[in-house]
């Protein structure tokens, strides 16, 4: 009789004779399908409701978080067209920066519960439910309900991944679609049949629609796992492949062609392109842009940490001040994980799930992990999200296994070695904030304990499983309650308390140090180089804005609330000028930029024309086209907006600019609420 004969069932690592997924050696399917042991049904549903608590008390501490997307689904609330294209204002003018499919379930929830805090946030929180139990079912099929559930626990603590699921942004829907295209990749791997990869395409496709080419990153991995490992002929696997890839260019095509071919005069301009195109949106701006900083990428900051983008690029990016504490706490486990499967698996035959799911998950960890490294156009801390599944998933799966196999020796030193990284990691990452010293020594005592246990090989399960879960789980969770307790708003969310600096960062601390050109502005004189574009004389220049950097723009490190993107207040008195007579006007005001428009439109409910987009210098009208419509009635006011031009360089050409030049030459200034306002029904 084995070790493991005598070690009794744990959640961790039940027997290979319990309900445990699949069994690689004998080929028996005992799946989802299969009994289940008694303490794994009240553990998902622990597992769930504590995943849902997380994500959903408090959920409106955080306002509109980010505004740009809160006024899109106001706007697809109440315009089917809207809707569809995913506009910035009911009245169609321009769209946001991303496709719609986010919009879309925020449009629904918007139009069920009305226009609200928690009408805006609840989708994302209940897509960070569902991912979780996703994944739990995805790596439950191959190593039981002890992997799934260490899997699903590490998914909903990872700091980052509980930011963006109480976060109003795309991500979390991304995730979501991810992790249901890998939970069926997994099921088409295990049972070839086309309907699974049809499936997989299909979600991937309305990934695609959610954000873009970051969600295809996985295909890669995907694709060669079922070609590698699915039980069947060559032939079928790659017909199979073909489907897959059929479904995936269907349903994200469809939404493409429908913007392309619909006249460009009777929807609104591409947000983002530079030729009213979503093609040129796809390759360009949030394609081959956030590559290499082109397309109005590198003009915001590039890789010098001084705008949009995250430190230096290069392989420590990841584990550096500003994306460190968000993502990496198990990166390094996940890293040691995937090749010691791969050594487990070495020997055994091309169709094990288990070296299949390896490269699922080990090629969405690979792939995505090495874009966002070396990306040097515009890349948010948060977008590391989209490694939290693959990271949960291969630590899940090494542990078990590992676990499993630990009668011999090399598995046993692989899975200390994991678990003794993991602690010093995090012993590190903990150092770099003052933030509860204590959880320090806590991690350093359970991981020491944690190896030890491990190198004895007669020591049951039950004592190492708590244990090793401590060293885990207790840092990532303590940081996902401390953001769970925090407001966030604006455009750069950051998850956890502030931190200093670490290798990969920007020197100095995990704040960026930069600002976006114009940030700086003092006086009421706002003229030169520091807001390009913005030259406002006189009393009537509106308040000045002092001091302001990215750590107060979008919430900063350790959250709290922001400006660009976040709740900017609007005063009653410039609302009730905004609300008056609206209905007779297609646009209540037009402004520079997204967020001033999005700030505005929020508090009246009235669409505002931001006529530059979100850096302000989209070319989405002429100043001849505007002209005609303030001369038909259609627009109302101009309110100026000190931060519309986003940092960038091409300001001063741009067709705002010459539309704001105009406004200021042509009509009366006059201040509503500290605002500058212009009325366009009148003349100077």
């Amino acid at each position: 009789m084995t070790t493991t004969d005598l070690a009794p069932p744990s959640p961790l690592w039940p027997r290979s004779g319990d309900a445990a997924g699949v069994s690689r050696r004998s080929g028996d399917k005992t799946g989802v399908g299969a009994a289940r042991a008694r303490w794994e049904r009240p553990a998902l549903v622990g597992l769930l409701g504590s995943t849902a608590l997380l994500y959903l008390v408090g959920l409106s501490k955080s306002g509109w978080a980010n505004q740009f997307y809160a006024a899109a689904a106001q706007a697809g609330s109440r315009s089917w067209k809207a809707f569809l294209f995913g506009s910035l204002d009911s009245s169609n003018y321009i769209t946001v920066d991303k496709p719609p499919a986010a919009l879309w379930v925020m449009d629904v929830s918007v139009k069920l519960f009305g226009v609200n805090s928690w009408a805006i946030l609840v989708p994302q929180a209940l897509e960070g439910v569902a991912a979780v139990a996703l994944l739990y079912a995805a790596v439950r099929r191959l190593s039981g309900p002890g992997a799934g559930l260490l899997a699903g626990a590490i998914l909903a603590t990872t700091t980052v991944a509980t930011l963006m699921f109480r976060f109003d942004n795309p991500d979390a829907l991304l995730v979501l679609l991810m992790t249901g295209a890998a939970y069926a990749t997994v099921r088409a791997v295990e049972r070839p049949q086309a309907r699974w990869l049809v499936l997989a395409g299909t979600l991937l496709g309305f990934a695609f629609l959610t954000k873009m080419l970051q969600g295809l990153l996985v295909v890669p991995g995907f694709a060669i796992a079922y070609l590698v490992a699915a039980p069947t002929s060559l032939r079928r696997r790659v017909g199979h492949l073909l489907a897959g890839g059929a479904a995936l260019v269907v349903s994200a095509g469809w939404w493409i062609a429908v913007v392309e071919l619909w006249p460009a005069a009777s929807r609104p301009y591409i947000g983002g392109s530079t030729g009213n195109s979503v093609l040129q949106l796809i390759f360009g701006y949030n394609g081959v842009g956030r590559l290499t900083g082109s397309d109005n990428n590198g003009s915001v900051g590039g890789n010098t940490g001084g705008g949009f983008s995250s430190g230096s690029t290069g392989w420590t990016r990841l584990f550096g001040s500003d994306m460190g504490s968000q993502i990496s706490w198990l990166l390094p486990a996940a890293l040691v994980g995937a090749v010691a499967l791969v050594w487990l698996t070495w020997r055994r035959p091309r169709t094990d799930p288990l070296r299949a799911s390896v490269i699922t998950w080990g090629g969405w960890l690979l792939v995505t992990g090495v874009v966002l490294s070396f990306a040097s156009g515009i890349i948010h801390p948060y977008y590391t999200v989209a490694l939290a599944p693959a990271i949960a998933a291969l630590v899940g799966l090494a542990v078990v296994e590992l676990w499993r196999s630990r009668r011999d020796p090399a598995a046993r030193w692989w899975l200390a070695a994991l678990v003794g990284l993991s602690a010093w990691w995090t012993y590190v990452l903990l150092g770099r904030s003052s933030w509860h010293p204590e959880l320090r020594w806590i991690v350093l005592l359970t991981g020491t304990a944690a190896i030890i246990a491990i190198a004895l090989p007669r020591v049951r399960g039950w004592v190492v499983a708590p244990v090793l879960a401590l060293t885990l789980l207790v840092a990532p969770t303590a940081y996902s309650l401390q953001t769970a307790a925090t407001a966030h708003a604006g455009a750069l969310p950051s998850a956890g308390p502030a931190a200093s600096g670490g290798f990969g960062g920007r020197p100095g601390g995990g704040r960026p140090t930069g600002g976006f050109p114009g940030a700086n502005q003092t006086g009421t004189n706002r003229t030169g180089t520091n807001l390009p574009g913005i030259n406002q004389t006189g009393t009537n220049a509106g308040p000045p804005r002092t001091g302001a950097r990215p750590g107060n723009l979008g919430g900063g490190m350790g959250g709290g609330m922001g400006g660009l993107g976040g709740a900017t207040t609007v005063s009653s008195a410039l609302t009730k000028a905004l609300t008056a007579n609206a209905t007779r006007y297609e646009w209540a005001a037009a402004t520079t930029g997204d967020n001033q428009a999005a700030s505005l439109e929020l508090a009246t409910g009235k669409p505002v024309m931001a006529i530059g987009g979100y850096n302000g210098t989209d070319a989405a009208t002429t100043l001849a086209a505007f002209k005609a419509l303030v001369a038909t009635g259609k627009i109302h006011y101009y309110v100026a907006d000190a931060q519309g031009f986003i940092g960038s360089t091409a300001a001063n050409t741009s067709v705002a600019y010459a539309i704001q030049q105009w406004v200021q030459q042509t009509f009366t200034a006059t201040t509503v609420g500290g605002a500058t306002v212009y009325d366009l029904t009148g003349s100077s």
